[in-house]
């Protein structure tokens, strides 16, 4: 893509931070979907997130989602040395329980990053999204990725951060849940997905 060409990225990337750390040596009964896609490293996520900033236009926001190892330990590594800053963070309750050694995990975050210069007034029009957002996917949502995020929420984050029309990115679809968003919000997409076994997702939808 070519720099500043986008005001708008999603990035979920294919991270193993918390399984690593956890060591369950299970992934293959209890993690399928996800054992089964590539796997992204942080010098990979890093470099996805060097572009991502390339190609940001000034004051554009990367939605960046992550878990809760990840805001404990941090993503400061993933950002060096591009021209982003995180500015806020919203918790999506899904409804349901997930792992955890001591408290089980029903939350995913989002880290909003904003490329530099920072500012919110003029850029960022919608203020009646809360910073805890409950949405419950659908069993059919469920099943079509392991990493299915909420199309709701997604579709307000970008109604709040670009103009109708808009070209919205995610270089990491997944179940292209932001092409659906972006569709819902009257903005057009871009973005593609890759996975080891081609058949641990269903096939992505065609109109982009």
């Amino acid at each position: 893509m070519p720099d500043e060409s986008t005001s708008l990225v999603f990035f979920d990337p294919e991270y193993r931070g918390v399984l690593d750390h956890l060591g369950f040596g299970n992934e293959g009964k209890r993690q399928k979907g996800r054992a089964a896609l590539e796997q992204m490293n942080g010098e990979v996520i890093g470099q996805f997130i060097s572009q991502i900033g390339r190609v940001l236009t000034p004051r554009g926001h990367l939605m960046l989602w992550v878990d809760k190892f990840h805001v404990v330990e941090g993503i400061a590594p993933w950002l060096q040395g591009a021209p982003l800053k995180v500015v806020d963070m919203i918790t999506w309750g899904k409804g349901r329980i997930g792992m955890g050694f001591r408290t089980r995990r029903c939350c995913e975050y989002l880290m909003v990053v904003q490329k530099l210069p920072m500012r919110a007034k003029g850029v960022w029009t919608l203020h009646n999204i809360p910073d805890v957002w409950a949405e419950k996917l659908t069993k059919e949502e469920s099943g079509e990725h392991a990493h299915t995020k909420p199309v709701e929420l997604q579709a307000q984050l970008i109604a709040a951060t670009t103009p109708p029309g808009a070209l919205v990115v995610d270089p990491a679809a997944g179940s292209f849940s932001v092409m659906k968003a972006a569709h819902q919000a009257g903005r057009r997409f871009l973005g593609c997905d890759i996975a080891s076994d081609p058949s641990a997702i269903n096939k992505p939808p065609q109109d982009c």
